[in-house]
């Protein structure tokens, strides 16, 4: 039950993300810097859109004479050929935000890690195209690649598409400008930190 939850809010998620697309319009970006990071994927994306297009004429011929059938594979095909077109809608309104104190690293609908901009001890440009799952590192490849690494001074806490809670203490992501990403923030590394009020 948990399960179908999760993945029919990630649903959710997707739909929304393609009329906010649609609209020319990002989530929840306001107040901070937005760095974009589908350029990576789009065409990618598209061409597994159009394949996914050809497939449904292709289906649509052979099932020409079973109406049901043809009817519901029709159906889901065409859901498949939306759902490819929200996955990279998702990518391109869900930006990476340096905002405040905070950066947000995200990816698509599903990953959304908040990181406190004190506890980056390193942010490095780093082009890498080969990802091994390890313990402690979180990879966020676009187009089967990363741009960018941080490391972390303490672990901070990523939950999964399923909710299971992973420590983390280096992050691989990609920016479509990689240089200018990793510039902010550094920049907000060092940035000093505002003076607490004097008493009155």
């Amino acid at each position: 039950m948990r399960t179908a939850l999760v993945l029919a809010r990630h649903e959710l998620r997707l739909m929304v993300s393609l009329v906010l697309w649609a609209a020319r319009r990002t989530h929840d970006t306001q107040g901070g810097r937005a760095f974009g990071y589908a350029g990576g994927q789009g065409a990618m994306m598209f061409g597994f859109a159009f394949v996914c297009l050809v497939e449904t004429v292709a289906m649509s011929v052979l099932l020409r004479d079973w109406p049901t059938v043809h009817a519901v594979v029709f159906f889901l095909d065409v859901y498949g050929i939306v759902i490819v077109v929200a996955m990279h809608a998702a990518s391109v309104v869900r930006p990476h935000v340096l905002e405040g104190g905070s950066l947000r690293i995200r990816r698509a609908a599903h990953v959304d890690l908040r990181i406190p901009v004190e506890k980056i001890a390193s942010v490095r440009r780093e082009l890498r195209t080969v990802h091994e799952r390890t313990d402690g590192e979180l990879n966020l490849a676009i187009g089967a690649q990363t741009s960018v690494t941080l490391e972390l001074t303490e672990p901070v806490p990523h939950f999964t598409f399923l909710g299971r809670r992973r420590d983390v203490r280096l992050v691989r992501c990609h920016a479509d400008d990689a240089t200018a990403f990793v510039r902010a923030i550094t920049q907000a590394r060092s940035a000093p930190s505002p003076l607490p009020d004097r008493p009155a």
